[in-house]
């Protein structure tokens, strides 16, 4: 029985906080988890960029409202959920994802939470679990689950290399050069056939 494991930012949907960024016209937000492997850093980094600028939750969900899948993400996942379970497995928050989910045709999502003050000042966050995307794939497959994962960050290496198969999608050229082992796709077309064949 399989599960397949999807990152949600670059994967299904354009990064969050690259789109904030633009819309903020402050450049020091698009740092990702492409550029900063440890998560913690990274958020405690943006939290502390947001209150300088006396930006909040309602800014930042303010452009999430206006992104939209990549093209052919929803066609893509209606077609993997048709024949296997599908989790998306994201390191962002429960307060970014509700918009997107409902865009994707509502997909299962494990995602964290932030930490919001009554002023809507993001004050800090809670992480599922510590390594969540690991721990997460170690958890189904302790229950008897075969996985199959894909993502575009350092934060996703973990699950891809923990599962029966893993692969590389849209990622950066680092990242690839890093990785050299494992395959990289750039089209839902060739991910969709790889997930298949992993299956067979």
């Amino acid at each position: 029985m399989y599960i397949t494991c999807l990152d949600l930012e670059g994967v299904l949907v354009p990064e969050i906080w690259i789109a904030f960024a633009e819309a903020s016209g402050i450049p020091e937000l698009k740092i990702t988890t492409r550029e900063e492997p440890d998560y913690d850093k990274l958020m405690k980094y943006r939290i502390g960029i947001l209150k300088e600028h006396g930006l909040g939750l309602k800014e930042i969900q303010e452009t999430i409202a206006k992104i939209d899948p990549m093209p052919g993400a929803k066609e893509f996942l209606d077609e993997l959920r048709s024949f296997t379970q599908v989790i998306i497995i994201s390191d962002t928050f429960s307060q970014f994802a509700g918009p997107l989910m409902k865009k994707l045709g509502y997909p299962t999502i494990f995602c964290n939470t932030l930490e919001v003050a009554e002023s809507g000042e993001i004050t800090g966050f809670k992480m599922r679990v510590e390594n969540s995307k690991f721990t997460t794939v170690k958890a189904l497959q302790s229950i008897g689950f075969e996985t199959i994962a894909s993502g575009d960050s350092h934060n996703d290496l973990g699950m891809i290399r923990a599962s029966k198969a893993g692969f590389l999608f849209k990622s950066p050229d680092s990242i690839k050069a890093e990785n050299p082992d494992l395959p990289a796709y750039e089209t839902y077309d060739e991910l969709m056939n790889a997930i298949k064949k992993a299956m067979d």
